[in-house]
């Protein structure tokens, strides 16, 4: 286990400096300069000059790269441009919305697709398997956004509710700011309980047809015990890794759904600071996102390994 947990985390940081490295590249190459935008157009060259050895945009690559690194790793990461406060007091604030929001979507999304895709595996060929893998297909075809709001014309104008938008702050209760997250929430999470139920459909069916199944249920163990006891157990590891996957994808990629509800969270944060080329929270947030799937990512790998101990055979 020691050989596996050290393979693993040499992996991480290789994947944490590759993943810093390509966005600082990419951001460097975009068109733009974040001095004359703060500046404005008429600004003088050496206006511009001065703001940008201020800001240390006049250094060589590899040592903005150096410093940006150092800053990261020391817990200080710079001053927006655009807001003029630390980008570190900008993440506090968004990360509060951005985190519940994922773990809320995520728990929903798992706690209806685990027991669709098992019915649906049990029931193979019946019209309860159809029913539901009908219902999946169209979950997977909708849009979030376009889901989004339909749920906020039935359930925020038709029928009012839930608030259609906005957040009021955990200051204000934690049932007002729930109320304010159950809408995206579920916006976020049926289409990711379409995708998770019928993944779940199908490793349940696929380990269903195992040899060590067929002898439990041989030496006369019930269908539905044998269902329970060895086939959703051993199906649980591709169902592990989509759940990491999604939540990743629920904490990075709610851009969309955030700016749909008018939520300030870390999408909301990401889309306005690349329209206002805010350089410095860009490549932040970017880093930490990035850096947060790869954490999950490892954290879907101990939790494999822990559930399949073949795996950190094959690993070690």
């Amino acid at each position: 286990m020691t050989g596996f947990l050290v393979r693993r985390l040499v992996i991480l940081l290789a994947t944490l400096l590759a993943a810093s490295l390509v966005v600082f590249v990419v951001l460097q190459v975009l068109p733009g300069d974040p001095a004359a935008l703060m500046l404005g157009t008429g600004a003088r060259p050496d206006t511009l000059a001065a703001l940008r050895h201020q800001l240390g945009l006049d250094a060589p690559m590899w040592l903005q790269y150096l410093r940006w690194i150092g800053g990261l790793l020391h817990g200080q990461l710079g001053t927006s441009y655009t807001y003029s406060v630390p980008v570190t007091e900008l993440i506090s604030q968004r990360v509060l919305v951005s985190l519940p929001l994922a773990i809320i979507a995520i728990v929903l999304s798992t706690a209806i697709a685990l027991p669709v895709g098992v019915l649906a595996a049990a029931r193979r060929g019946r019209a309860a398997d159809a029913a539901a893998m009908g219902v999946a297909q169209i979950g997977v075809a909708i849009p979030n956004f376009w889901l989004g709001l339909l749920l906020i014309l039935l359930f925020a104008i038709r029928l009012p509710w839930l608030p259609a938008s906005g957040f009021p702050g955990w200051e204000a209760g934690v049932w007002p700011a729930l109320r304010a997250l159950i809408l995206p929430s579920l916006a976020l999470a049926l289409p990711q309980a379409a995708i998770l139920a019928r993944v779940t459909r199908a490793a349940v069916i696929e380990t269903l047809g195992e040899d060590f199944v067929r002898t439990a249920r041989a030496k006369g163990l019930p269908r539905h015990a044998a269902l329970w006891r060895h086939a959703v157990p051993n199906a649980l590891i591709p169902v592990v890794t989509l759940i990491g996957l999604q939540f990743s994808f629920l904490l990075a990629g709610t851009v969309i759904i955030e700016n749909v509800f008018t939520l300030p969270g870390l999408g909301r944060l990401v889309f306005q600071a690349i329209a206002q080329r805010d350089l410095i929270v860009v490549q932040d947030l970017v880093v930490l996102l990035a850096g947060s799937v790869i954490l999950v990512n490892f954290a879907v790998d101990l939790a494999a390994a822990w559930i399949d101990p073949r795996q950190r055979r094959a690993g070690a």
